[in-house]
């Protein structure tokens, strides 16, 4: 599997450097087309004059990558030489880090505790990210946008958590990051063990106060409307938490981790982050969505909607009020 994505994220970046070839080089050849109009000899000027800048700009951009740091990696074992190198490296960084002006850095215990607190700022990162998704994608229902829009949030967060611990992550740090954060969130541990109905079902059911797989009389539409949207985004914000946690983990870990211990400890921590942010959330996007068809013409009353809205919402846990009068 791992291999198999391998191939085609080379195959896709190869796509995606060709495409971009054909556009200078066709570019290139419409400038020189205009000069040589104009006269011969500028067309060869612009030609020489193009390929020279070309390989000067190649030329930086290798000296560039191959002059970077390299990425601060933790050792594999505890309590090894490694390990004492590692963590001077790291209260090194760690000393110009904005949230730890007063933290002393001097023993592991104190990085530890450092790491604890970057650890709780990161966790506020990663629930904000994760309810936009929740939000925007039960909301939205529009499949292929919805996808493109988790991507983005994913990345944006994993660049947030980055910045939050590595202050200033070099080009090779921060591609180790994304490397190894969704290698060990869709690839490194297959998907067999990511069930996510399996893993949102229970957490929204406990939160809403009904089961997703019961029927409300007379409103069985609305009902699946709102539950079918709840899941989606509760699905949305679940893969997205997961990802920022194994980002928070790859990031704070002072040793070298197991890609399958960060993927299932991942998971539950997931879980209840996911569990706080429906509660928190459910209410709104149920609201918005029985407020739209109240506005909307059709055959469902309003108090068939106010009936709804009552049991979906967890049984007086948000004020039911549907406006749209």
């Amino acid at each position: 599997m791992k291999n198999y994505l391998k191939k085609i994220f080379i195959i896709s970046s190869l796509f995606i450097i060709v495409v971009f070839i054909i556009f200078v080089v066709n570019q290139t050849v419409q400038v020189i087309n205009i000069a040589t109009n104009l006269n011969p000899i500028f067309g060869q000027i612009a030609l020489y004059s193009l390929l020279i800048v070309y390989v000067i700009l190649i030329f930086i951009l290798i000296l560039i990558f191959f002059r970077l740091p390299q990425a601060l990696k933790p050792p594999e074992y505890n309590h090894s030489t490694e390990l004492t190198i590692y963590l001077e490296k790291l209260a090194k960084r760690l000393r110009k880090n904005k949230y730890l002006k007063n933290e002393p850095l001097n023993t592991r215990r104190d990085i530890e505790k450092a790491l604890q607190i970057l650890d709780e700022e990161t966790d506020l990162a990663i629930k904000r990210s994760a309810t936009t998704v929740f939000i925007t994608t039960a909301i939205s229902q529009s499949g292929r946008l919805d996808t493109f829009m988790v991507l983005i949030a994913q990345f944006r967060m994993v660049w947030q958590v980055a910045t939050l611990y590595y202050q200033r992550p070099t080009l090779r740090e921060i591609l180790n990051l994304y490397a190894n954060v969704f290698a060990t969130a869709f690839v490194a541990g297959e998907l067999n063990d990511l069930d996510v109905s399996q893993q949102v079902e229970p957490i929204i059911t406990s939160v809403l106060g009904v089961s997703l797989t019961s029927t409300i009389p007379g409103v069985n539409v609305v009902a699946s409307i709102v539950t079918n949207s709840l899941l989606t985004g509760a699905a949305n914000a679940y893969l997205t938490l997961r990802v920022g946690v194994i980002s928070k983990k790859y990031c704070s870990s002072l040793v070298k981790q197991e890609r399958q211990y960060l993927r299932r400890s991942a998971s539950v921590e997931a879980a209840r982050m996911l569990a706080i942010i429906v509660m928190n959330s459910a209410g709104n996007i149920t609201k918005s969505i029985i407020n739209a068809a109240v506005k909307s013409p059709g055959k469902i009353s309003r108090d068939v909607l106010r009936s709804t809205w009552g049991k979906l919402v967890g049984k007086g846990k948000v004020a039911p009020e549907i406006s749209g009068e």
